[in-house]
C-alpha cells in the first residue's frame, strides 16, 4: 500500500485510534462502537487495498480486546459436560456464509432475549472458498458483531470441517498436510480458538479390522491435534478446543465399535507425538443426515430419518470412556423444527446449522426477485457442466446457490434496510425458536461459572 493511501485511511479514525508503529490501538472504544464501527466493517469487507483490509481487522481486534468479551475456547465447558457437572442443552454451531456482521448481531440478540449462553460461530474450509471469507475477515466480522451488541464474556469462533481431500492425500500426503497446517495457523492467528479436524474422508472400508479402516483418520487427527498444541498462543487460558470425526456426513451411520477403533489409533498416535497433549473434546458422527439436505425435483428437501439412538449411544460412550463432552451432529438445519428438542434429550453436545438459515434468506418473500434471477443466471452459466442428468432447475439452483455468496457479496451487503431488516428480524425469530428447543434458555449462568 502507498504511504499516502494509508495515511489518508488513518485520518478517518484519528479520533478513536492511534497507530504507533503502524499498528492500530483503539483509544475511545465507546465512540468507535457508536460512530465508526460500521465504517471499519465496510473497510474490512470491501476496501480495494488488501493492506488496509488487514488494518481494519486490527482496529476491530484492538477494540474487541478492550471490550468485556474475549475470543475463547469452548474446551472447558465441554470437559465440565463430559464430567456430567453441566448439561441439559445442545450447543448450536452456526455457519454464517454471508451477511455475517448483521447475522452475528441477530444471533446475539436472540440469545440475550432468552438469557442464553453458548453458541459457536463457525466457517468450514469449503465455505471459505465460495463465500470469499478468509479467517481474518470472518473473525473480524464476528468480533465486530459482538462489539456492536455489547456482548460480554466468551465468544466462540470455530474452524469447521478442516477436511482432508482424500484424492490429494493419496497423491501428495505432505502437501495436503501442509495446506491444512497453514489454514489452522491462519485461523488461530485471526483469533479462532476452536478447530474441528475432519480426516473422516480418509476412512477406508476395505480392511476387515475397524482399526485399519480408521487408521489414517486417527493418525492425521492426532497429527493436527499435536500441531495445534504446538502453536497455541502463549498465555492462553485454556487449550484450543479440538474436535474429531469418525463418519463422513452423508455416508453410512457411525457405530460405537468405530468410535472405539478410531480412539485406539488416535490415542496411541497422540501419545507417541507427545503424551502431555490435550486430546479432542468432542467427536462428530454420522446418524442419517447430509449437508444441506437432499433436494427433491420441486426444490423442497427430502425427509430425513435421523437415528437418535445411535447419537445417544455414541455420546454416552464418548463421555464415559473417553472423557469428551459428547457427540456432534452435522447437517441438521434442514430438519423439521419439532425434532430439535430431541437433541438435548439424547444429550447431543453440539449441532451444526447452516443451510436452513441460508434458505430463510433466499426464500424470504422480501428477497429481491431481480437479484435471485441474476444469481440463477450466474449459476446456469458458471456451473452448467456440473448439472446432473434428470436434475430439475429447482434441484440445481438449490444445490448451488450457496456458491453465490462470494460473487454476490457486495449486492447482499448493499440490500436496503427496507429489505434486509424484515429478513433479519424473521431470522432472529427463527434463532429464538431453535435456541429454546435446544435448551439454551437461562444458560448464561453456566458460562459465568466455567469462564
Amino acid at each position: 500500500m502507498s504511504q499516502e493511501t494509508f495515511n489518508d485511511w488513518q485520518k478517518k479514525y484519528r479520533y478513536v485510534a492511534e497507530f504507533p508503529g503502524g499498528n492500530p490501538e483503539v483509544t475511545d472504544l465507546a465512540r468507535l462502537r457508536k460512530e465508526y464501527l460500521d465504517n471499519v466493517v465496510e473497510d474490512l469487507l470491501f476496501h480495494p487495498d488488501a493492506g488496509i483490509r488487514g488494518q481494519a481487522f486490527r482496529v476491530i481486534r484492538s477494540a474487541f480486546s478492550k471490550s468485556e468479551a474475549a475470543s475463547a475456547s469452548i474446551e472447558p465447558l465441554y470437559r465440565v459436560i463430559g464430567r456430567k457437572e453441566a448439561g441439559g442443552f445442545t450447543v448450536p454451531a452456526i455457519n454464517i456464509r454471508g451477511l455475517t456482521y448483521r447475522t452475528v448481531r441477530h444471533v446475539l440478540r436472540a440469545l440475550k432475549s432468552i438469557d442464553g449462553g453458548p453458541v459457536i460461530f463457525e466457517l468450514a474450509k469449503s465455505e471459505i472458498g465460495y463465500t470469499f471469507q478468509r479467517p481474518m475477515e470472518y473473525a473480524g466480522l464476528v468480533m465486530a458483531g459482538a462489539l456492536a451488541e455489547g456482548h460480554q464474556g466468551p465468544l466462540f469462533i470455530q474452524g469447521d470441517h478442516y477436511q482432508f481431500n482424500a484424492k490429494n492425500y493419496a497423491k501428495d500426503q505432505a502437501s495436503e498436510i501442509e495446506g491444512l497446517k497453514k489454514l489452522i495457523q491462519e485461523s488461530i492467528d485471526a483469533g479462532y480458538r476452536n478447530i474441528d479436524i475432519d480426516a473422516s474422508t480418509l476412512v477406508t472400508l476395505d480392511p476387515p479390522d475397524l482399526r485399519d479402516q480408521q487408521r489414517e483418520n486417527g493418525k492425521m487427527t492426532a497429527l493436527l491435534t499435536h500441531f495445534i498444541r504446538q502453536i497455541t498462543p502463549d498465555g492462553s487460558r485454556f487449550p484450543i478446543s479440538v474436535g474429531g470425526e469418525i463418519g463422513e456426513v452423508g455416508k453410512e451411520n457411525s457405530s460405537p465399535a468405530e468410535l472405539d477403533a478410531f480412539m485406539e489409533v488416535y490415542t496411541q498416535e497422540l501419545s507417541r507425538l507427545d503424551p502431555k497433549d490435550v486430546p479432542i473434546s468432542k467427536i462428530s458422527v454420522q446418524t442419517g443426515t447430509s449437508h444441506g439436505g437432499v433436494p427433491l425435483p420441486d426444490g423442497t428437501v427430502a425427509p430425513v430419518k435421523l437415528d437418535f439412538s445411535t447419537l445417544e449411544a455414541l455420546g454416552e460412550l464418548a463421555r464415559t470412556k473417553y472423557r469428551m463432552g459428547g457427540a456432534v451432529q452435522h447437517g441438521a438445519s434442514t430438519l423439521p423444527e419439532d425434532l430439535f428438542d430431541h437433541f438435548p434429550k439424547v444429550k447431543t453436545l453440539e449441532i451444526h446449522l447452516a443451510t436452513g438459515f441460508q434458505n430463510a434468506l433466499f426464500d424470504h418473500p422480501k428477497f429481491p426477485a431481480s437479484l435471485k434471477k441474476e444469481m440463477e443466471a450466474f449459476m446456469t452459466k458458471e456451473f452448467a457442466g456440473e448439472r446432473k442428468a434428470g436434475e430439475t432447475e429447482e434441484q440445481f439452483f438449490y444445490k448451488n446457490r450457496k456458491r453465490t455468496y462470494g460473487p454476490f457479496k457486495k449486492q447482499l451487503s448493499s440490500l436496503p434496510d427496507a429489505i434486509s431488516d424484515p429478513i433479519m428480524e424473521d431470522l432472529e425469530r427463527k434463532f429464538v425458536v431453535l435456541f429454546k428447543k435446544l435448551g439454551l434458555s437461562g444458560t448464561s449462568g453456566v458460562l459465568r461459572k466455567v469462564f
